[in-house]
């Protein structure tokens, strides 16, 4: 591979041949980025999704519900599938995933704050960023997910906006 990619005008689609590079970049995206067929199943995903929303360690994630891949607190209290749970039909991440299925409609930087486990147990809060879309690969629709936590930023904003109504 040629190493002036950079000073090129090009798309990704240039790299196209390259899967190992692909898979180093995706891998290396500090978001979590995940795909989804048509039941809302994993299917594929990069490894930040492991460090960032997965409260399971070392299990196969694959063809297993989004809420159940992240740690979604209220499948886990309720010892219920994910899409079954009392808030299931309220999740905007869900609502989000779909309505780009049905509607091939792309969602951006929607926020959402939501309770997740994490390895340890532990009940937490997380604010989160997503995007959702739709696209087409070898006749199969998939849904992408992006997912940032952007807890400590919103943390911050938090405590600033308190200082600033005391003072």
């Amino acid at each position: 591979m040629q190493t002036d990619l950079t000073h090129t005008n090009e798309r990704f689609s240039v790299l196209s041949e390259d899967s190992e590079f692909l898979n180093l970049i995706l891998n290396n995206i500090s978001s979590c980025i995940m795909l989804l067929d048509k039941d809302l199943k994993l299917r594929a995903y990069n490894n930040p999704m492991l460090s960032i929303f997965s409260n399971k360690r070392d299990e196969n994630l694959m063809y297993r519900k989004c809420g159940d891949v992240i740690g979604c607190a209220y499948q886990i209290e309720e010892q219920k599938l994910c899409g079954t749970t009392s808030m299931c039909r309220t999740c905007e991440l869900r609502l989000a995933a779909l309505h780009s299925y049905v509607n091939n409609e792309a969602i951006f930087r929607e926020h959402i704050t939501k309770p997740f486990f994490d390895y340890d147990g532990k009940k937490e809060d997380k604010d989160l960023q997503f995007s959702t879309r739709l696209f087409t690969y070898k006749k199969e629709n998939y849904i992408i997910i992006i997912l940032e936590d952007i807890t400590p930023l919103m943390t911050m904003k938090k405590k600033m906006d308190k200082h600033l109504n005391t003072t």
